[in-house]
């Protein structure tokens, strides 16, 4: 696995966490953004271990008779600090929601999700129930969920990790259940990271990441309004594709941000946008335990210079403002 990143990487990262929002005032409240991809989940202080940010930048393989490579890297000159505790977390998490005008999309651990409800300005947690296999929940049980009115969000889906192609019909009637209560949802498609099947989840397939598979669910409930989780990488050109025949799809471009070489990055995102998707891509972490993780992807954003203000402002606010149909007015 990777052993030290590049110097000009550090370097960026000190650049990116310590950035203004646009050269914005910092006396002004922060222009609103909006993370449609964070993980609710009690810390476990012996596996928070530190991360460098970017720490894909170098994947060299391992020997299947030799222990199996580190699947995060720590060793950089300023890796991200893992949260020790649940309260250190959500306090971390709850000082940037205020200070950076902030609202997450969060899933997982429902108390969790609770805990963080309260501690935040209302409105700016909203809940969302992941789904991966018909093993997680019954489809009633899952549709009286949803009805409850406590989710309001489908997400993360992830058939991927288990070896499943997200258009299964195993999973149509969940599917089907947020398509009838009219319930965005999230589904994870592409790359897990350096040897995922390998090293942590044997019946992971990349293949099974491949964003045209969506094809047949969404022919099947095309009234279903789906984000793509991770933009699909790498599968660039059949992500486009995809979403060049669905007027319904979006992109987030969480987890990729800050794991694959920043410059790779950049230019997944800037395609996505000079194929004409700069209204459909929608910011997000994959925030898990590392608070100043929000800080580093936000940075990415902020310093593209491919991308407009405009753009940006579509990016971090209004594209998930209209795919979750929100009332902008609440987060202003």
């Amino acid at each position: 696995m990777l052993k030290r990143l590049l110097p000009l990487q550090c370097l960026v990262l000190l650049l990116l966490i310590g950035s203004n929002s646009y050269g914005q005032d910092s006396s002004k409240k922060h222009l609103p953004i909006i993370d449609v991809h964070v993980h609710a989940m009690k810390v476990n202080p012996a596996f928070a271990a530190d991360m460098c940010p970017w720490f894909l930048s170098n994947m060299p393989g391992g020997d299947p008779n030799q222990p199996a490579p580190a699947f995060i890297n720590t060793d950089c000159a300023q890796p991200l600090k893992a949260a020790k505790s649940d309260k250190e977390f959500q306090d971390a998490l709850v000082a940037t929601m205020n200070r950076l005008n902030m609202t997450i999309i969060a899933s997982g651990d429902a108390a969790v999700i609770r805990n963080w409800q309260k501690a935040a300005a209302p409105g700016r947690v909203i809940p969302s129930i992941g789904i991966s296999s018909s093993k997680d929940m019954t489809v009633v049980a899952f549709t009286d969920s949803l009805s409850a009115g406590f989710y309001k969000v489908m997400g993360e889906v992830a058939p991927q990790y288990g070896g499943m192609s997200p258009s299964d019909t195993s999973l149509d009637g969940y599917f089907a259940a947020a398509e009838k209560l009219n319930i965005p949802v999230g589904i994870h498609l592409g790359t897990g990271g350096n040897g995922m099947a390998n090293i942590t989840s044997p019946k992971y397939r990349g293949s099974m990441g491949n964003p045209l598979l969506l094809e047949d669910l969404l022919a099947r409930h095309p009234k279903l309004k789906v984000w793509v989780m991770h933009a699909g990488y790498p599968m660039i050109d059949e992500m486009i594709a995809l979403m060049g025949a669905n007027a319904y799809v979006y992109v987030d471009v969480a987890g990729m941000i800050w794991s694959y070489p920043l410059a790779e990055v950049n230019d997944y995102i800037k395609r996505l946008v000079q194929a004409g998707f700069g209204k459909r891509i929608m910011y997000g972490t994959d925030l898990m335990v590392w608070p100043k993780l929000l800080e580093t992807s936000i940075g990415v954003i902020e310093n593209a210079d491919y991308l407009s203000f405009d753009q940006k402002r579509d990016i971090f606010f209004n594209n998930a403002v209209r795919f979750f149909r929100l009332d902008e007015r609440k987060y202003k």
